[in-house]
């Protein structure tokens, strides 16, 4: 009879499934190799996640946006998440990144300026004049191997199974 595995066991007892924490300059690089992550932001109170475009700069990140929900949910009051994650499908090792902390619009006509040269372009066609910066409080990150299908462990798994007709 099959048996859901323990968080203890998911984490570190199979090497297939053991779960490395990340130092902090690890996060950093890796959020150097891709530019794609998910915002997290409060929005009239309730959580909205919103696909973005950033870039790395120094020990923040930048993102581009217009007028809207994501814009006033980032600069309001309430902190931010951005999680971004990869795979390297040679290895089979995957990543995720999370970083939480405050988001303020880039002001200032030096501070604008020096942003812009960071070549941070819109993938979505529209008005996108505002820079937003995240300072980090916090980065978290994980690394582990992708487990295969065959061994994902589902509701199911330890259901009879009826013999073929």
């Amino acid at each position: 009879m099959s048996r859901e595995p323990t968080s203890s066991e998911s984490t570190s007892s199979s090497p297939t499934s053991q779960v490395q924490n990340l130092e902090n300059h690890e996060c950093w690089a890796l959020l150097r190799t891709v530019s794609v992550g998910r915002l997290a932001v409060l929005a009239d109170g309730q959580p909205d996640i919103f696909p973005i475009n950033y870039t790395v700069d120094g020990g923040t990140l930048v993102f581009r946006t217009g007028q809207g929900t994501k814009l006033a949910g980032a600069t309001g009051d309430a902190h931010v998440a951005l999680e971004a994650d990869g795979v390297d499908a040679s290895t089979g090792l995957a990543w995720s990144v999370v970083v939480k902390g405050a988001a303020a619009a880039v002001k200032g006509t030096e501070q604008i300026l020096d942003t812009a040269a960071l070549y941070l372009f819109p993938w979505q066609a529209g008005r996108k004049d505002t820079f937003v910066r995240i300072t980090p409080g916090t980065i978290t990150g994980r690394r582990f191997k992708v487990t295969t299908p065959m061994t994902w462990w589902t509701q199911l798994s330890g259901a009879a199974k009826a013999a073929p007709e």
